[in-house]
């Protein structure tokens, strides 16, 4: 990661803010991106202060104007992309039959459009390097979760996205990661959108109990520095990926059961 120039979307906050940490302290310049302004520039102004070379810029990845500007005020300023983190993402709970459509909308802009839209305006920068792209995503890609319509919907999209752009630059060097990272520690549930698009407020998950977001930010560096194509990080994530080939019918009853075990969940 020496003097390698990485940019991290939603990276104020858990997963994203745990791998500004970890490359930073591996030696990249960072570019921080969120669009709480305040919290970036003092998470920007900590950093420096331990010696680490980070710079914040401001960023709304559901606007494709922010994006493109991201990528511009980096390249004013470091020369180059390495490495894009496409990590900014919001998650749901409702059943589709109760939740508003603008919510689904809202968690495609996040989740989908954000990460194209950052990418398409790096993507000169990245083949020119031979860098890297990076969708971190999770097992609501390979099964749908019920009550989690929208998140799963855009996950699944995020993955075709991943793998096409994987296969058109087979040729010009372009690494692309999809890395699952499993039930992570982190305000992702307490800010899940309601049927009517208000935050959740709570988590209904043992948080204490989940992968720390500093053990995903450690996997998405080692797969970096190995240019893997997908990581899984849990045997719950391997195990589901392995399901979904053998015994389909058999994931769904499971993750059916699982959601619906849930304190507060909708299903039942």
């Amino acid at each position: 990661m020496k003097d390698k120039v990485v940019i991290i979307t939603g990276a104020s906050s858990g997963i994203g803010l745990a791998t500004a940490k970890e490359f930073a302290r591996l030696g990249a310049k960072v570019v921080l991106a969120a669009r709480r302004k305040d919290l970036l520039h003092s998470i920007e102004t900590e950093l420096k202060a331990s010696g680490y070379d980070v710079f914040a810029v401001t960023t709304d990845v559901t606007q494709e104007e922010d994006c493109q500007h991201l990528v511009q005020s980096t390249v004013e300023k470091y020369g180059k992309i390495d490495i894009l983190v496409n990590n900014a993402g919001i998650s749901m709970r409702a059943l589709f039959r109760d939740v508003d459509i603008s919510v689904l909308k809202r968690l495609f802009d996040v989740n989908f459009w954000g990460a194209v839209q950052c990418t398409k305006y790096a993507l000169p920068y990245l083949i020119k390097n031979k860098g890297s792209v990076v969708g971190v995503s999770s097992v609501a890609g390979f099964v749908g979760l019920p009550g989690r319509t929208g998140y799963s919907a855009s996950k699944y999209a995020l993955h075709g996205f991943l793998e096409t752009l994987r296969i058109e630059n087979l040729k010009n060097g372009l690494h692309v990661l999809i890395l699952c990272a499993g039930f992570t520690k982190s305000d992702i549930r307490k800010k899940a959108l309601t049927a009517d698009g208000s935050q959740q407020g709570f988590t209904p998950r043992e948080e204490e109990k989940m992968m720390m977001p500093e053990d995903v930010a450690r996997a998405i560096a080692r797969a970096l520095r190995w240019k893997r194509n997908y990581v899984i990080l849990t045997l719950e994530g391997k195990l589901t990926a392995l399901v979904k080939r053998i015994a389909p019918r058999f994931l769904e009853y499971a993750a059916y059961v699982k959601m619906a075990n849930e304190p507060e969940s909708p299903l039942k």
